[in-house]
């Protein structure tokens, strides 16, 4: 399978960025890591392994980007609106620095996206935030209500970063055109979360799978299951 690493300066995130691609052709995947995890985890702990075939077969190529929560959403040092702005900068990044730069060189209009536990958030909040540009979604034990991490601050940064909030308005047609897939588990403690999104997505008549893994925990033997489960279906 091959493994590429790429090291640049992000003029974006006005930082170094750092993100391993697998594959040499196929349909791109970005695949974020969970809360504090960096471009290297989703490999460390087996879900790039998980989808080995589709790789190596050309059907995918996936994209795992650095997370930079530590400087958003979890950085108690900084003030609530700064946060949720430095998330911005990077849903920013990553439309600019990798979903253009990738539509572009494969000639393509849109991407998947994916992620377990935080980084199913990180994907659904992009995907839905801007589904012009999203085919597929795969969220694995996400949560979708980022209010927790705002000491009580908000404003329209947080409701447009929040889709708890922004779906049951959203109206972009191409949501209607999107593969949802939201994976949990039965004993997963983003199940209630799951559950809510799903309600949301029901009474908005949008297309998705509900995907309830019985006996599972929130945790990368069940990630590990879910991810080329859902690469089969792509």
């Amino acid at each position: 399978m091959k493994e590429e690493h790429f090291k640049w300066y992000s003029p974006t995130l006005s930082r170094d960025i750092e993100m391993l691609v697998f594959g040499h052709t196929g349909y791109p995947v970005i695949l974020f890591p969970t809360t504090m995890g960096k471009h290297n985890e989703c490999r460390d702990m087996g879900l790039v392994e998980s989808a080995r075939w589709f790789v190596e077969q050309g059907i995918v190529q996936i994209y795992c980007p650095d997370g930079i929560n530590e400087l958003s959403w979890y950085n108690k040092n900084i003030h609530p609106s700064m946060r949720v702005k430095n998330h911005v900068v990077y849903d920013e990044f990553i439309m600019n620095e990798l979903v253009n730069k990738i539509c572009s060189e494969k000639g393509l209009q849109k991407v998947a996206m994916a992620g377990p536990s935080f980084g199913g958030y990180q994907a659904a909040n992009f995907a839905f935030r801007h589904p012009e540009r999203v085919s597929h979604m795969y969220s694995m034990s996400g949560s979708f209500d980022i209010k927790s991490f705002m000491d009580g601050y908000y404003d329209d940064n947080v409701f447009f970063n929040n889709p708890v909030d922004f779906m049951p308005d959203a109206n972009h047609p191409d949501l209607w055109n999107m593969k949802i897939v939201l994976g949990v588990g039965e004993w997963d403690i983003c199940l209630d979360a799951n559950k809510r999104m799903a309600a949301i997505l029901t009474n908005k008549n949008i297309p998705f799978w509900y995907d309830e893994r019985k006996w599972a925990e929130h945790d990368w033997p069940l990630w590990n299951q879910m991810f080329p489960h859902y690469l089969s279906k792509l």
